[in-house]
């Protein structure tokens, strides 16, 4: 449960402008000092894509932009009469416009300082209906891809479902909760359950609004998913557990808010969402590692037109038919990462495996090794120093010999 508002306000948006002057002041020394490091690193034959600098450069554009963001909408509140009009159309599309400026500066960051390319493919939405999109939930910032994605490229105005404790984040406090949004907080008395939450947002949508679910609940990760496995067969849920099981790459859904979201909003058509390439990132150590490559994300969605959703049936039906479609999206997920395991993606600090030299190489047979340490040896007293010499030069042709046929056929 985060904080009052007057406290996240009081605290959260100065700490967020106190990190951005800090990182201003810090980052010019540490680009100095990872150039300094990365130029000693190519002098012994390895290069480093100095991930510390990388990760202070978007980390300063996201509280230099965190801290802009911040000053427009409190000139915005200003404007509106400290807060009288923010309901209305112009000031809620000067939020969006915030919004979509936000989004994008972070989104060009990232693919400057992260490699970061997206490549989606799906049907194209269409011009003025309501939407209600279903996406897996997994990797950091997918839901930020997401709402970028809704508001440039599809020119919508996304209303998101998401947990209540992403209001620590001050300018998505202010923004999200001056827009049509929901925050989910654990249930207590006296508000309201999340499925009503969701069915208010979808009963207001419009043709240019879009309702953006996760399905899952949470970020899908091997552990959850074990874990919700688990969980369905203390419930003596055999039939979930097993069907769960055959999908893992995903979370299995919750149908509540989504099966809600749609009986309210008959009018709308359903996007399902499947991406890869962040789902790999659980820990913040896989995110490190990651970004000694490029980060490659692939999106499909599928729509569903409004007609062909069943929204007259039972309950059960509605919810075979969203776990019918997670498996599709699961199928879809395993595809690619099985077409990444048999064509890996080869970068420029992808380096070939370097050859090791003799103390690490072929050696040669025992026996061989016997016999040449024996003649190498011969005590001198036991004959004439040139039939000593003579065996000498027949033991070192003899043994050039063998390391140069060892060397070929290590080389082949």
């Amino acid at each position: 449960m985060p904080p009052l508002r007057a406290v996240r306000r009081l605290v959260m948006a100065p700490l967020v402008v106190a990190i951005a002057v800090a990182l201003a002041v810090l980052t010019p020394p540490l680009a100095l000092l990872s150039a300094a490091f990365n130029l000693v690193r190519q002098g012994s034959g390895r290069m480093d894509r100095m991930r510390t600098l990388r990760v202070a450069c978007f980390a300063l554009a996201w509280f230099v932009g965190e801290t802009a963001a911040l000053t427009v909408l409190l000139c915005l509140w200003i404007a509106s009469g400290f807060g009288g009009r923010l309901d209305t159309e112009p000031y809620q599309s000067r939020h969006y416009a915030v919004m979509r400026w936000f989004l994008g500066l972070i989104y060009r960051t990232a693919q400057r300082t992260c490699g970061l390319r997206v490549e989606a493919a799906g049907p194209k939405a269409p011009g003025n209906r309501p939407l209600i999109v279903l996406s897996r939930h997994s990797g950091p910032g997918d839901s930020l891809l997401l709402v970028h994605y809704l508001l440039g490229a599809c020119g919508r105005r996304p209303r998101v479902v998401m947990k209540a404790a992403l209001q620590l984040d001050p300018s998505l406090d202010v923004v999200a909760n001056r827009l049509p949004n929901a925050f989910l907080h654990r249930k207590r008395a006296g508000t309201r359950s999340p499925t009503d939450q969701i069915r208010r947002l979808a009963a207001a949508l419009d043709g240019r609004g879009a309702l953006l679910l996760f399905p899952e609940g949470g970020n899908w990760t091997p552990l959850r998913w074990r874990r919700a496995i688990a969980r369905l067969r203390q419930q003596h849920r055999d039939d979930l557990a097993e069907r769960a099981a055959a999908m893992p790459s995903v979370l299995l859904p919750r149908g509540g808010g989504a099966l809600a979201a749609i009986d309210a909003c008959p009018a709308a058509d359903v996007i399902f969402v499947a991406h890869t390439g962040l789902d790999r990132l659980v820990s913040a150590r896989d995110v490190w590692h990651s970004l000694a490559a490029d980060i490659h994300v692939r999106a499909r969605w599928w729509r569903v037109p409004a007609g062909e959703v069943p929204r007259g049936t039972d309950h059960e039906t509605q919810l075979h038919w969203l776990y019918d479609w997670w498996q599709r999206i699961d199928a879809w997920i395993t595809s690619q990462h099985a077409g990444q395991r048999l064509a890996p993606r080869h970068t420029a600090d992808s380096y070939p495996e370097r050859t090791r030299l003799a103390a690490d190489g072929p050696r040669l047979p025992r026996q061989a090794g016997h016999q040449l340490a024996q003649q190498m040896c011969l005590p001198t007293v036991a004959g004439s120093s040139s039939a000593v010499s003579m065996q000498a030069a027949r033991s070192a042709r003899e043994m050039v010999k063998q390391c140069g046929t060892l060397r070929s056929t290590a080389v082949r």
